[in-house]
C-alpha cells in the first residue's frame, strides 16, 4: 500500500490512478479495535470528503486530526466536482482540477479521490474499503437531508473531528466582498485591466485616482516621519549643546568671580597698583629724630629772596652788597 512518508516528498496520488490496495483482507473494525493499533499490512483506512475551496488552514487541521485519530491509519480524501458542488452548495473561486492539486500537496493526505460522491453510499465504501468517516459532528444538511452523515452515524463508522473557529472559505469570501474595492485597486495597480476584473469605465478612474491619493498620502507620511526623525535629532544635538553651554558657562563663572570677585586676583592687583601711585603722587616727610641746627626758636629763617620792605636799597651797589651778604650767610649755615 501507498506508504505515508512519500507523502512528504512527492505529491499523494489520485485513486483511479493507482493500484494501491491492502493486500490483506478488509474486515469489519470497531472503533476500540482501531484505538488499539492494527498490523502495519492493515491500516486504518479513514475516508474525508468536502469540497476544499480556497484551501486554508481549517482544512489542514480537520485532515491532521482525521490522520491522526488512529497509531496506523491511511487517509483517503475526496473532492467533489464543479458541477456537483455548483448544483448542491454554489460557485466556487478555484475549479476542481485546482483543488484537487491542493489536496494532493497536503502533508496527512495519503490518496486523492477526484469526482467524489455527495452522499456515501454502501458502494462507495465497499470499493475503498473504507473503515471510518471523519467529519466534524454539526449536522450537515444538504440534498434535501436533515444530515448526510446520518446513516454513517447510525453504522457506527464516523469519527469526529473539531473545527477551527475563526477561518472558513465563506469567511475569506466575504472579506474578500467586504474589501471588494481595495482589492480592485490593488489588481488594477499589478496590471489587471478593467476587463479581467469586471470594472466599469467609471469605478476604473475613480479606483486609480485614489491609487495617486494613496500614493501622495504616502509620500506625505514618509516626509513627516523623516521630519520627526530630523527634529528629534536636532533636539538630540541642542540637548548636548546646552549642557555642553551649561558645563562651559559655570567654568567661566567661576573663572569670572575668581578674577572680578571680592576676594579676587583683580582687586587685589588694584589695590596694590593704587597703593603705588599714591606713594609716587604724596611727598616725603622728614623723620621726627633727625638733628636740629643750632638756631634761634623765635627767629624762622627767612628766604634769601625775600627783601626788606623797610629800607629797600636805595642804589644798585646796595643792591649788590645785600646781595653779597645773603650768600655768606648760607655759606655759614652750610
Amino acid at each position: 500500500c501507498f506508504s505515508p512518508f512519500q507523502t512528504l516528498t512527492a505529491p499523494a496520488p489520485f485513486a483511479d490512478e493507482t493500484s494501491c490496495q491492502c493486500q490483506a483482507p478488509h474486515e469489519k473494525l470497531t472503533i476500540a479495535q482501531a484505538r488499539l493499533g492494527t498490523p502495519v499490512d492493515r491500516p486504518v483506512r479513514v475516508y474525508a470528503d468536502g469540497i476544499f475551496d480556497l484551501f486554508h488552514s481549517g482544512h489542514a487541521r480537520a485532515l491532521m486530526q482525521a490522520k491522526t485519530l488512529f497509531p496506523n491509519s491511511y487517509l483517503l480524501v475526496g473532492v467533489c466536482s464543479d458541477d456537483l458542488t455548483h448544483k448542491f452548495k454554489g460557485f466556487t473561486v478555484m475549479n476542481e482540477t485546482e483543488r484537487y492539486e491542493a489536496l494532493r500537496h497536503c502533508r496527512y493526505v495519503d490518496e486523492v479521490i477526484r469526482d467524489a460522491p455527495w452522499t456515501l453510499t454502501p458502494e462507495f465504501l465497499e470499493k475503498h474499503k473504507i473503515d471510518f468517516v471523519a467529519h466534524d459532528d454539526i449536522p450537515y444538511s444538504s440534498a434535501g437531508s436533515d444530515d448526510v452523515y446520518k446513516h454513517i452515524k447510525e453504522a457506527g463508522m464516523f469519527v469526529p473531528t473539531q473545527r477551527t473557529e475563526g477561518i472558513s472559505t465563506s469567511d475569506i469570501i466575504t472579506r474578500i466582498v467586504r474589501d471588494y474595492d481595495v482589492y480592485a485597486r490593488r489588481n488594477l495597480q499589478r496590471g489587471y485591466t478593467a476587463k479581467e476584473l469586471n470594472v466599469s469605465f467609471i469605478n476604473e478612474k475613480k479606483y486609480r485616482f485614489q491609487n495617486q491619493v494613496d500614493k501622495m498620502k504616502e509620500k506625505v507620511k514618509n516626509v513627516e516621519e523623516r521630519s520627526k526623525e530630523f527634529v528629534y535629532k536636532v533636539e538630540e544635538k541642542s540637548h548636548d549643546l546646552i549642557q555642553k553651554w551649561e558645563e562651559k558657562s559655570r567654568e567661566f563663572i567661576g573663572n569670572f568671580l575668581e578674577l572680578f570677585g571680592p576676594d579676587g586676583a583683580w582687586k587685589q592687583m588694584f589695590q596694590e597698583r593704587s597703593g603705588r601711585m599714591l606713594q609716587a603722587f604724596s611727598p616725603r616727610q622728614s623723620p621726627n629724630s633727625s638733628p636740629t641746627r643750632g638756631r634761634s626758636p623765635s627767629r624762622s629763617p627767612s628766604p634769601p629772596w625775600v627783601f626788606n620792605k623797610a629800607s629797600p636799597p636805595s642804589s644798585p651797589k646796595a643792591a649788590s652788597a645785600s646781595l653779597s651778604s645773603m650768600s655768606e650767610g648760607d655759606e655759614d649755615e652750610k
